[in-house]
């Protein structure tokens, strides 16, 4: 399954280069989110295929907007529920995340789910892709929705019982730099989720939306998004260490080296789904490294 497109008027004119900067990016928070632009302001922006291929260099920026509205709900939950509590963190974590999932539709969860029940499902290439654009729940797809989720919470809880500053720090950079990961696939890999190009911002098929995005990107998109990416690495620095950065980047590149081999062998490139599961996989990892990396100066509960 794949977002809905904005259904926005298309764009006239030629904009300056901060104003098409600006347009890009609330065109991909259209398309990544659920946030809401106001008619005129979502007018202003407009929409054409070509803006929609710049705004997806935008995915990493997209991260912070979803991190931070992640991070204000977890950091209220637990001041409300005391944080005093390992239940207590649970709880807070689950809600953070039952908000990122509303604020981003859960695409990324549904392009995990969809990788998993397509590989799972069949080793034959076409079967695989036909599977994948199934709006049905397999049971791989369901075992590894429940496994993530079970690891994700489990993560962040641990890392917020050693303090609620971890754990924003955790949110921001795993949300942003998990997406610049995806946004490395791209570079390497040939788009193979649909043969018809974009059409029109409305009626079109899930395989022309992803198209839309990923097709034929340029190297210039990942410039932009490691720009997105660079304050989060600067900020684990800050706060971590340089050897920390090193091991999340590390997991995060072996990692996306090891999904982009597989989907290039069964699949024969990726599709819109691959890089949701990419981001899912990728923030998991960033989790486990900052709990690895941060677990030995975490205080006990209460203290």
């Amino acid at each position: 399954m794949e977002p809905e497109m904005p259904h926005t008027a298309p764009a006239s004119g030629r904009s300056s280069r901060p104003a098409g900067f600006v347009r890009h990016l609330l065109l991909a928070v259209q398309y990544f989110t659920r946030v809401p632009l106001p008619g005129r302001l979502a007018a202003w922006v407009g929409y054409s295929p070509a803006m929609m291929k710049a705004a997806t260099a935008h995915f990493p920026g997209v991260g912070w907007l979803v991190a931070g509205m992640s991070a204000a709900v977890l950091a209220l939950a637990w001041w409300l529920l005391g944080g005093q509590h390992a239940l207590a963190a649970l709880v807070a974590v689950v809600l953070s995340m039952i908000a990122s999932a509303w604020i981003t539709g859960a695409i990324h969860e549904d392009g995990l789910a969809d990788v998993c029940d397509g590989l799972g499902g069949s080793a034959d290439r076409e079967t695989a892709l036909r599977i994948m654009k199934d709006s049905r729940l397999g049971s791989y797809a369901a075992m590894a929705l429940v496994l993530a989720l079970l690891l994700k919470a489990g993560l962040l809880a641990l890392l917020l019982t050693g303090g609620l500053g971890q754990a924003v720090l955790a949110l921001l950079v795993a949300h942003v730099l998990s997406r610049w990961a995806a946004m490395g696939l791209p570079q390497w890999l040939p788009y193979v989720g649909g043969s018809q190009p974009p059409r029109s911002v409305a009626g079109q098929g899930e395989g022309s939306k992803a198209r839309a995005l990923v097709a034929d990107l340029q190297w210039a998109s990942f410039g932009v998004s490691t720009a997105w990416a660079l304050p989060a690495m600067a900020w684990l620095v800050w706060a971590s260490g340089w050897a920390t950065l090193a091991w999340t980047l590390l997991a995060m590149g072996l990692l996306t080296w090891r999904l982009g081999g597989i989907f290039r062998r069964r699949l024969g490139g990726i599709t819109g789904d691959c890089l949701g599961a990419t981001q899912q996989l990728t923030e998991l990892a960033v989790y486990l490294v900052l709990a690895v990396r941060l677990a030995p100066s975490m205080p006990s509960v209460g203290s």
